[in-house]
């Protein structure tokens, strides 16, 4: 049975477990999105979602409490300017779990871990390569 048990210990020691979840929330909040197992998405979405609600209120006291978890002065700074100013009218749910699959060499599931408001990323070349494709043909028909 798994009465009463708060977190899920992912076969790993106390230390090697925080240092993992300091470093996939770190990671959520430079990427804002992070493909991982889904029992590991499942514990960082914990910690990722207290710390996004700390970051709505901008005050010392909730820098140093954020600071405990994240490392990165950079990341900590994006996490109170940009990540908790866009969650400010949310109450909660500031990530979604996306399954992809099994993982090929031990068939673990694989997720992926985003921030609700996460934009898929415009490739420029593509649209670079459209438009000369299509002002070619237009140099072309000139020509002749």
């Amino acid at each position: 049975m798994n009465h009463r048990n708060g977190f899920n210990p992912l076969s790993r020691t106390t230390a090697h477990r925080r240092a993992m979840s300091r470093n996939m929330v770190t990671s959520l909040f430079r990427y804002e999105r992070v493909t991982t197992t889904k029992a590991k998405a499942l514990e960082v979405r914990k910690a990722a979602e207290k710390l996004i609600t700390r970051a709505k209120v901008d005050s010392v006291h909730n820098r140093r409490i954020a600071a405990k978890f994240i490392a990165d002065e950079k990341i900590l700074n994006k996490l109170f300017t940009e990540i908790g100013p866009r969650m400010k009218d949310r109450n909660g749910g500031y990530t979604r779990v996306l399954k992809l699959g099994f993982r090929q060499g031990d068939a673990a599931d694989v997720v992926i871990l985003e921030l609700i408001d996460y934009k898929l990323p415009e490739p420029e070349e593509k649209e670079a390569k459209a438009e000369k494709k299509v002002s070619a043909p237009k140099a072309e028909a000139a020509k002749e």
